[in-house]
């Protein structure tokens, strides 16, 4: 199963490269990637089929994972890019009780959902 890093940094250049390249030096994929600046830190999610792997190589170049979850992968047809689409798959996710901890895009026209229940939110939007 796929896995979303949570990676915490600095707020500073060349944080992002320090992780793409200890990924790419362990011939680690990033299949996903979101980054932003929350409270003055850098909160970095990738998305890599090597959760192990993908940890092992950061934590060697000292760099931390706060956090490894299981991915929900999901493709993205040609009639979600839409207004409105998100709105609706959220919906169904919020009604269903689960909570998004975190949504973004990836390689391959696909979605990347971390929830509080993968199981559930699956079932609420097939």
């Amino acid at each position: 199963m796929a896995k979303d890093l949570t990676i915490d940094v600095e707020d500073r250049p060349g944080e992002l490269a320090r992780i793409g390249e200890a990924l790419g030096a362990a011939g680690v994929n990033i299949d996903g990637v979101v980054g932003l600046v929350v409270g003055g830190r850098g909160v970095i999610h990738v998305l890599v089929e090597d959760g192990a792997g993908a940890r092992s190589a950061l934590e060697a170049a000292g760099i931390t994972v706060s956090n490894e979850a299981d991915a929900l992968v999901m493709d993205v047809s040609a009639d979600a890019d839409r207004p409105g689409a998100i709105g609706e798959m959220a919906r169904k996710v919020a009604d269903a009780g689960v909570n998004l901890q975190a949504v973004y895009l990836a390689t391959r026209s696909r979605a990347v959902a971390v929830t509080s229940d993968n199981d559930a939110a699956l079932a609420a939007l097939t």
